[in-house]
């Protein structure tokens, strides 16, 4: 495997107030050990706009390379203080992404034309906005602006959709902050800017997502039924919100891809100096406790008081039973209908 970073913006183009020295950029898992041209998949995880979470990136990349994909991992744009609207950043990077992919594709062995997206709740969101609105990106570089930002296909685990009813909130203000024109939440509520060359999309969730409604799902699959956009929705029975690939090897303990923490990092750093870029006193007070609050070693228990009993979920993973090996479905379903969509 070949992996590497590379960084998506030249310092000059990129503005984002509150990077802090965090450049956008994707990580690759490459197969070199031939020349064979594949499919390419960029995967977008989550964390609500405001930081990314590892398990959504590097597992799913790895689900993906293991079927003989090339697959990048995208850092996009966010902001843990919430003070600086991201508002179309993450969209662009993303869309700069793409383009970037494709005029590499003859280095990387990438098919231009079978290049897909798959991103997880707010990363779900950044795949739908390009989905919806990808001819409204034009990249500062002539040269990259004249190669397609239309991904064709995505692939959305628990998206954030909405603005609407059934949004998390959390994510929309990150993005949009918290006194928003009724026509930024128009143009970021998804369901609404569907078109009939919206790309193909595999959508999934549990119907117990307990932080991004399931309706979230719903409604975009009924908009791309209304457009006549090809699409798969899976919604499985139980199962929490951030469920990534929902494998034994995730539930075990595994961990990586850290890399997608460094702009978290970066921002943290200046919330701790006082240097952050307009930050809320009340937002540094919580990320004070959050990040920074010293924690109290576990007390030891009496020698002679039983461990607690492990819970049902616990039970079941040592049995080596996967409690949730129905969502853990959606991986192999998604392979099967990009392998229809793209030949």
């Amino acid at each position: 495997m070949k992996t590497f970073r590379l960084d998506l913006w030249k310092p000059e183009e990129y503005t984002y107030e509150a990077a802090y020295g965090f450049m956008p950029n994707v990580h690759a898992y490459l197969h070199e050990e031939d020349a064979e041209v594949r499919r390419c998949m960029i995967v977008v995880p989550g964390g609500g706009y405001c930081m990314l979470a590892p398990h959504e990136g590097e597992l799913v990349a790895m689900e993906y390379y293991r079927m003989g994909l090339n697959v990048f991992v995208l850092t996009y744009t966010n902001d843990i203080t919430m003070c600086v609207p991201l508002k179309k950043q993450p969209m662009s990077d993303l869309s700069r992404a793409v383009r970037l992919l494709r005029k590499h594709a003859a280095e990387y062995h990438l098919n231009p034309d079978k290049l897909l997206i798959c991103g997880f709740s707010a990363g779900g969101h950044v795949c739908g906005s390009l989905c919806t609105h990808f001819e409204d990106v034009t990249d500062p570089d002539p040269e990259l602006n004249a190669l397609s930002n239309r991904p064709d296909g995505a692939i959305f685990g628990y998206p954030v959709i909405t603005s609407g009813e059934f949004t998390h909130i959390y994510s929309m203000q990150a993005l949009l902050g918290k006194n928003p024109s009724a026509e930024e939440l128009e143009y970021f509520s998804l369901e609404k800017q569907v078109k009939k060359n919206t790309p193909p999309c595999f959508l999934w969730q549990t119907a117990t997502d307990d932080l991004v409604p399931v309706e979230n799902t719903y409604l975009f699959a009924k908009a791309l039924k209304e457009k006549g956009v090809p699409f798969a929705h899976y919604v499985y029975p139980t199962g929490g919100h951030g469920l990534s690939v929902a494998s034994m090897e995730q539930f075990m303990g595994w961990h990586g891809g850290e890399y997608v923490c460094e702009q978290l990092g970066f921002a943290l750093e200046h919330v701790k100096n006082d240097t952050a870029v307009g930050m809320n006193p009340q937002r540094k007070e919580e990320l004070m406790q959050q990040f920074f609050a010293p924690k109290e070693p576990p007390k030891k228990a009496p020698e002679d008081k039983n461990p607690p009993a492990p819970n049902e979920f616990m039970k079941k993973l040592q049995a080596g039973i996967n409690p949730f090996a129905d969502v853990n479905t959606w991986v192999e379903l998604s392979r099967i209908w990009f392998d229809r969509l793209l030949g």
